[in-house]
């Protein structure tokens, strides 16, 4: 075969190749952004549930604590609050009557990991099962209850969070980016007042923690925020109670099959 058809045979091959080439690149599959809407469509993880009604969750994180949470539960009873306690396990093992009078007054009792165990780095699925389950142990012990909601420490999560979760009954729980009253830095009452009050909205999620060392500024805080709340007529339940009512409603909303 003469050199100049042989290298137009070449030259054409290449062409197709190239051609081919980009037509893959540019119909290949496109990889699926998780932002915060995926996540919420699919329901594998709450942040705040909108609404119409004045409701709102109190979430209370890392306790139990001795001398605070006797304090916050005596606020909620005064002021007739439901909220959810994020529990860390080892501490359900130092103090356990206090996670039993959350139960007995009608609080809900949830996994927040046995040993605060922060998930923003490598960790093997079977130890974040073991952190799950024996938490839950506890739970169902102090509590007679199973707990459907999980909420990682710090907030840090991945998808193989989320699958071992579910895998294990949960749903992940974070909160309104909002109301994230930072009280953990003990960042002055004022601040936890302001910050509440002036972001609250229907079906907030509202983040405090129950045990911050050497602190009482959620307490004082709570004083505060409580009947204010309750003056501008929100209700405050559990994050069940939320969600159970949003899915009520969206259900009554549907048109007839």
């Amino acid at each position: 075969m003469p050199v100049f058809k042989t290298a137009t045979l070449i030259g054409m091959c290449l062409s197709i190749a190239v051609a081919i080439s980009g037509y893959k690149e540019q119909h290949k599959e496109q990889p699926v952004r998780k932002t915060r809407a995926y996540y919420e469509e699919r329901e594998e993880v709450v942040w705040e549930v909108p609404m119409k009604e004045k409701l709102i969750a109190l979430t209370f994180d890392d306790g139990p604590n001795p001398v605070t949470t006797p304090k916050i539960l005596d606020l909620l009873a005064a002021n007739e609050v439901k909220s959810t306690f994020f529990v860390i396990g080892k501490r359900m093992d130092q103090y356990p009557d206090v996670v039993r009078r959350e139960a007995k007054e009608g609080h809900e009792v949830a996994n927040h990991t046995y040993s605060h165990l922060y998930l923003n780095r490598r960790i093997s699925k079977q130890r974040l099962a073991e952190e799950l389950a024996r938490t839950e142990e506890q739970i169902v012990k102090l509590t007679g209850k199973h707990s459907s909601w999980f909420r990682p420490p710090g907030g840090f999560f991945n998808d193989s969070v989320i699958r071992t979760a579910r895998e294990h009954g949960y749903t992940m729980v974070l909160w309104s980016w909002h109301q994230d009253t930072k009280d953990w830095s003990s960042p002055g009452t004022r601040k936890i007042v302001d910050r509440v009050l002036n972001n609250v909205r229907n079906g907030d999620i509202i983040l405090f923690h129950d045990h911050v060392a050497g602190s009482m500024q959620t307490v004082q805080a709570l004083e505060t925020i409580l009947p204010e709340l309750r003056r501008r007529g929100y209700k405050m339940v559990t994050v069940s109670e939320l969600i159970k009512h949003k899915k009520s409603n969206t259900m009554q909303g549907k048109p007839p099959a």
